[in-house]
């Protein structure tokens, strides 16, 4: 019996749903932009006045290590969320990244986190503010 072309076959497919899981999990352009049909996407929670204070909550405990309180990022050169190149993103489009992650630049993934809850977080990153000048040097999570 010969096993060569059963193996060859197994080594094609394995290969094929490797690059195929390979490609579904890079985040989507060079510059880690969340796909038109996210970036539409409404915030079901921007009209629930709760939905900062949860989203603080969960900030605090899940994005303050490497984001600092107030959003810079500084301390450990990870985004400043604060920025206009963060903060002119849609909230579909953050709710995306927050969502997707971006494993290669250290932001981790939060899709086991309740959709409602990555919403309230998206409420809440409105909320963070910067002062002129804070953004020149940083170029937030672009």
């Amino acid at each position: 019996m010969r096993i060569w072309p059963q193996v060859f076959v197994l080594v094609i497919i394995t290969s094929l749903a490797l690059a195929i899981h390979a490609q579904s999990s890079k985040p989507v352009g060079e510059r880690w932009q969340a796909p038109a049909e996210a970036v539409a996407k409404p915030n079901p929670e921007s009209r629930n006045p709760a939905a900062s204070t949860v989203g603080r909550k969960r900030y605090m405990r899940l994005c303050v290590t490497c984001h600092e309180e107030n959003g810079d990022g500084h301390a450990k050169s990870a985004a400043d969320l604060r920025c206009p190149v963060v903060q002119n993103l849609s909230d579909g489009a953050l709710f995306w990244k927050l969502t997707k992650g971006n494993p290669t630049k250290g932001m981790p993934t939060f899709e086991t986190l309740p959709e409602n809850e990555r919403w309230d977080l998206v409420v809440f990153l409105r909320t963070l503010k910067v002062t002129e000048g804070d953004c020149e040097t940083k170029n937030g999570m672009g």
